[in-house]
């Protein structure tokens, strides 16, 4: 495993805990993902393990570190890329610009990385001079994963990559995740866009009430009527 929360109970007001004993384990070179109805807690526990949300109880380990309320200045150096859902990039800047920018952050100002990321991308290399402002939608995700990878991560951090795109570009941006993991980058993805999703994950945590509620291999969920009564909040596995 590259990544393990336990029993982690964590909440951005004190004694007012979002998440409340939640535990998940995601394995190097997979895509974990988690899901769960509004209000779940998803984006709370990705927040937790960036170090953005403070964690009242429980641990997280990363390649068997402890990362617990881990300063977010201090992601990279652990080998750690946290893509948030929103304002994650520099919309002023130019795509080159906000490159270079993730590159110097990352101690890296190679052209050679440079290069690669843009032969990752090529329709970012398009554009390269144009403001990331006037990118599409999954044109600006697909920058936001471009800078997580300019530091060379072991593990990227998505929240909702595919949150306000059109089917397509949600499309593109979740099956450009799944090929990350085939050049040795782990996946912790958080996604509302359920069945996409887990056709093209490996492992999947459904949450609910800021509680583990199943885990499983993401393909045999995708048929499973317990996910449908999760969501309309007909089944509760753990207690409320």
């Amino acid at each position: 495993m590259i990544l393990q929360a336990h029993g982690v109970t964590a909440g951005y007001v004190p004694d007012l805990p979002i998440l409340r004993d939640v535990s998940l384990v995601a394995r190097a070179g997979q895509i974990t993902l988690i899901i769960g109805p509004n209000g779940a807690g998803k984006s709370t526990l990705i927040k937790a393990i960036a170090g953005l949300v403070p964690v009242s109880a429980g641990k997280i380990t990363f390649e068997n570190s402890d990362i617990t309320d881990i300063r977010t200045d201090q992601l990279a150096a652990k080998g750690i890329a946290y893509v948030p859902q929103t304002d994650n990039i520099f919309r002023s800047l130019t795509i080159r610009q906000n490159l270079d920018l993730a590159l110097r952050r990352a101690g890296s100002g190679s052209a050679e990385t440079l290069a690669q990321l843009f032969d990752q991308f090529p329709a970012l290399a398009d554009k390269q001079r144009d403001k990331a402002g006037t990118l599409s939608g999954g044109q600006r995700q697909f920058l936001a994963i471009a800078m997580a990878l300019a530091a060379s991560p072991r593990l990227i951090l998505m929240d909702e990559p595919s949150a306000g795109l059109s089917p397509k570009a949600a499309q593109e941006v979740l099956e450009h995740a799944r090929a990350l993991t085939g050049q040795g980058v782990s996946i912790l993805l958080v996604e509302q866009n359920v069945k996409q999703a887990l056709r093209l994950a490996d492992h999947c945590f459904i949450l609910a009430e800021g509680r583990n509620q199943v885990d499983g291999a993401a393909q045999s969920l995708l048929n499973d009527t317990v996910v449908g009564e999760i969501y309309l909040g007909g089944r509760r596995v753990a207690p409320a």
